[in-house]
């Protein structure tokens, strides 16, 4: 199972689009505090439409919590700073994926935790363009992720995944149950 972390995200439509994406590949999503929106903005509704329902979201009260409630999983930091591309990367079943603020990316001292291998980016010409939306970043990462683990070797991604049991809480973790709304 891939999971994926959003370190302080600031745009809900960014969010939003995430929550869908991981809605359709059965992929948990972690938020990290502080959010740069309230879990019951409209537009993180708007943005991720009517798949709440289907999406196994945490929301961590910061990058402690989170790492008590992940630390046995491999952490696959995102940065364009990353000096391995992400195609380049050998992705395991487990692996999370984190991604930081949309304005300033993952901080040093964050990504300086990690092994330096596990720091990849997405190559695109910077030349042109600064960076991809978080959004895109997400969704391209997570299907490579995918890819390279179990998810289309056959059955497809839902059933490679759907029986995985629900995410136990950890302090200062809160687990929002599919069944319930955040809206």
């Amino acid at each position: 199972m891939i999971q994926v972390v959003l370190i302080e995200p600031e745009i809900p439509q960014n969010t939003g689009n995430i929550a869908r994406t991981c809605a359709a590949t059965h992929t948990p999503l972690h938020l990290v505090e502080p959010l740069g929106f309230r879990i019951t903005d409209r537009h993180l509704k708007r943005a991720g439409l009517d798949y709440w329902q289907h999406v196994r979201l945490s929301v961590h009260a910061g990058i402690r919590a989170l790492r008590e409630a992940l630390g046995s999983f491999r952490w696959v930091c995102f940065s364009a700073r990353g000096q391995r591309s992400y195609h380049e990367f050998a992705f395991l079943p487990g692996d999370c994926l984190v991604f930081g603020p949309e304005t300033r990316g993952l901080p040093d001292e964050f990504m300086g935790n990690e092994p330096g291998n596990n720091v990849v980016n997405i190559p695109i010409d910077r030349t042109r363009v600064r960076s991809l939306n978080l959004a895109t970043t997400v969704g391209v990462a997570l299907f490579e992720a995918l890819r390279q683990t179990t998810a289309f070797k056959g059955k497809g991604i839902w059933m490679a995944t759907a029986d995985v049991a629900p995410q136990t809480e950890k302090k200062g973790t809160r687990a929002i149950p599919p069944s319930r709304s955040c809206f």
